[in-house]
């Protein structure tokens, strides 16, 4: 936690030791989903420094600002080079993803039904009406196309940090020690949020168990809280992925509802029973 009564930057606070933390493992959610997403047009709204499409194969990729960079450059970006593949042959990573103009994330420029992919690294936060984006993620969407959201957890050791500094804020006890990044959305409110949307849950993981320590050394010490959480509380993690698919719910044609005109049963016949042989109780006539 900080002492010098300073709210910390996002960008300086993903250069510590628990944003590098927490960006290791929303890049490895991200980097072994979207390798097997396919289609054509793939945004991520906000968090360049996440990169979240760098292992997508879609020929068009963007990242979209919600506001202009420090220095002022929306042209494409340079990640660090990948390793070369095993067997010193040439790299087969796609091109970097570039940068898209700025533009509000209440209202994308783009049109309805155009996009495959959408992703969310904390955007929701971020934003002034969380609600609004998503419905405009909704709207760009192609039926069964995918989002991708990253949150924080308010029920994590995290959450629970932030607001005990939050009112200690209040009483000049120091900044918090996270970055202000709006309101932490629930994981289960978000997936109400997004059942009235007409989005379908595909798969969710909380992840980031250690507490929020400044160094690195305290957190190599709790690193066994990574698979215990996974076990024992995953609930808890300070952070939580989730995948959801767009449903566009069909019609069925049915016929006029005809009814069938129902055919007069004629009634059964009366059989008359005839016994060919006369009765033999000497009722019947007597010869002379």
């Amino acid at each position: 936690m900080r002492q010098d009564g300073r709210i910390i930057g996002l960008d300086e606070w993903l250069l510590t030791p628990a944003g590098r933390y927490l960006l290791a493992w929303e890049r490895e959610q991200v980097d072994r989903t979207v390798v097997d997403l396919f289609g054509f047009h793939a945004v991520q709204l906000g968090w360049p420094c996440l990169d979240a499409l760098r292992h997508n194969r879609m020929p068009h990729r963007w990242v979209m600002l919600d506001r202009p960079p420090a220095g002022g450059h929306t042209g494409p970006q340079t990640p660090p080079p990948a390793p070369p593949p095993e067997g010193g042959g040439p790299s087969c990573a796609p091109p970097p993803t570039p940068h898209a103009v700025v533009a509000d994330f209440h209202a994308l420029p783009f049109e309805t039904q155009s996009l495959d992919l959408v992703v969310l690294p904390h955007s929701l936060e971020l934003a002034g009406d969380p609600h609004q984006t998503l419905r405009e993620v909704e709207r760009v969407l192609v039926p069964e196309g995918k989002v991708l959201i990253l949150g924080f957890n308010p029920a994590s050791l995290w959450g629970l940090q932030q607001r005990c500094a939050r009112i200690g804020m209040r009483l000049g006890l120091g900044a918090p020690p996270l970055p202000e990044t709006g309101e932490f959305i629930g994981y289960w409110r978000l997936r109400d949020w997004l059942r009235l949307l007409n989005f379908e849950i595909e798969g969710g993981r909380f992840g980031c168990y250690r507490p929020l320590l400044r160094t690195q050394s305290w957190l190599d010490r709790y690193r066994w809280m990574e698979p215990a959480g996974d076990r024992w509380w995953p609930v808890l993690g300070a952070v939580y992925f989730l995948v959801a698919a767009k449903r566009v719910r069909g019609m069925r044609l049915i016929g006029p509802a005809w009814k069938q005109r129902q055919r007069a049963k004629s009634a059964p016949a009366v059989v008359a029973r005839r016994d060919p042989h006369p009765p033999s109780n000497g009722s019947g006539p007597r010869s002379s």
